[in-house]
């Protein structure tokens, strides 16, 4: 059984690079300097929450429910995800749909309030 990919240097931190790939079925071995994609520097982590997004089809209220947790907690992951492919995360975005949701009778106004101060 493979161990999980190993994405930093345990000694240094530093980065690591994929340089050889070898098939399981017939033993063939490739060597070289391997790019990975964005996706595989996602933590376990984040890679079951954007597992959840898309089978819920990105509603924040049924994430809420799968996961048991707030919308901030969702936004935060959501965000945290955003970073970690490499984007910025759109704080006018991210404001808009604050409001929206207030709008929408989703958040108190003490909610929106709290969530909107973390996008300052």
């Amino acid at each position: 059984m493979a161990n999980n990919k190993l994405s930093k240097c345990p000694v240094c931190g530093g980065e690591l690079i994929i340089k050889e790939l070898s098939c399981n079925g017939c033993g063939t071995t490739i060597r070289g300097e391997f790019e990975e994609d964005k996706f595989s520097k996602l933590t376990a982590e984040e890679k079951d929450f954007i597992e959840v997004f898309v089978m819920k089809r990105g509603s924040i209220k049924e994430i809420e429910k799968e996961l048991g947790i707030s919308y901030p907690t969702v936004r935060n992951k959501l965000d945290s995800v955003i970073k970690s492919l490499g984007h910025e995360v759109g704080v006018k975005e991210a404001r808009i749909d604050i409001l929206n949701r207030l709008n929408e009778g989703e958040i108190t106004p003490e909610e929106a309030t709290e969530l909107l101060n973390a996008y300052k």
